[in-house]
Formats: C-alpha cells, structure tokens, sequence
C-alpha cells in the first residue's frame, strides 16, 4: 500500500430506504380535517379482543412513565426525517397487564382514521404514544395531542390524534390499507401498496 492511500471515500449522504429523499423540515399530510381535541376530554381506550376496555385520562398518561426516543421517520410519499425527537409513552407500558390472545391491533384516530398493524410491532420498545416533539407540545397538525409513533413502518402507521387501539385475532385493513395501501408498510422493503 503507498503511503497516504486512504481507500474509497465514504458518502456523506445518511442511508436512507429505497426510493427515500431527505428533508429538513416537517411535511403535513393529512386523510382529512384537522380534528380538535382538547386534553380535557382526550382519552386513550385500548379494546382487548373480549370487548374488555382499559383507560387512560390525559393526567393519567403523563403520570405513566415517559421516554424520549429519537429516531428517523419515513413517509410513503418518499421523504425522510432523520434524528427527530419525541417524549411519549411506551406501548409496553400500555399493554403491560392485559392479557391477550390477538395478534394484530387496528388503531383508532379522533376524526375516524384507522390504520392495522401486527401486535408485535408495538411491543418491545418499537411504538409510542407521543405528545412531545422536539422539546415542545406536539402541533395539531402533526396530530397533537397526541399520535401513535411507530418509526420502523411508513409514518402512514403512526396515525396522528390517536384515541384508541382494538386488539384483534384476525387482521382488519384501516383506512389507507382499504385504499390499495400495502398492510404492513416497511420502508426499507419499500412496501408501499398492496403488491410491493
């Protein structure tokens, strides 16, 4: 080897998914009106496949233990946003108690939006109810009060104003899984509608 051969350069740009662009700022898109939901009246149900409810008040969610991941988000319109910081509650920390004998969980959203996802990825530290992002009150518009975060799929997963979860046996498509979209959305496998 002669001396100062530093072997091929690496790539200042960050690994993103196939088909995947970055972007600095915050991209909106929304299924429908911006609901307004005060924290007076939000509540977070998860519905076990027996029918059985468990609930949570505002102050009793942020009486629950908090945690602060940081991690990149994915869109299905093909932007990317890395290092994005959040405080929410684990769904571990939600589910920790309720017996269950489902697989897949539809998730519910205050102004009617659904999406599914197998249980399994809302465990183990992979999703988050989340009412903070980047230090401050998660806006409106990114789905405050509060949103699912689940970082690993498309962000079509994280349904923003979240109100609820029903706990299934079978799987049930939400809203843009109705629509063509595919049902589990991973990014990196570029899972995007039914099909991919």
């Amino acid at each position: 080897m002669s001396p100062g051969f530093q072997g091929r350069p690496r790539s200042a740009e960050p690994a993103l998914p196939p088909g995947q662009y970055l972007t600095e700022d915050f991209p909106v898109l929304s299924a429908g009106p911006t609901p307004r939901v005060p924290q007076e009246t939000w509540e977070f149900v998860i519905t076990d496949e027996t029918g059985a409810q468990f609930r949570w008040s505002w102050a009793e969610l942020m009486g629950l233990p908090q945690e602060t991941p940081t991690v990149d988000i994915h869109c299905v319109t093909r932007w990317s946003k890395l290092g994005t910081s959040w405080q929410g509650v684990s769904l571990d920390t939600l589910l920790d108690g309720i017996d269950t004998a489902a697989d897949y969980a539809l998730v519910h959203s205050y102004g009617g939006y659904t999406t599914n996802l197998p249980l399994d990825d809302l465990r183990d530290g992979r999703a988050w109810v989340a009412h903070t992002f980047d230090g401050a009150p998660l806006d409106r518009e990114h789905g405050g009060p509060a949103r699912l975060l689940v970082p690993h799929l498309y962000f079509w997963k994280s349904a923003k104003w979240v109100r609820g979860i029903r706990l299934l046996v079978d799987d049930e498509p939400g809203f843009w899984e109705t629509a063509g979209y595919h049902d589990y959305g991973d990014p990196w496998r570029e899972q995007r509608y039914q099909g991919d």
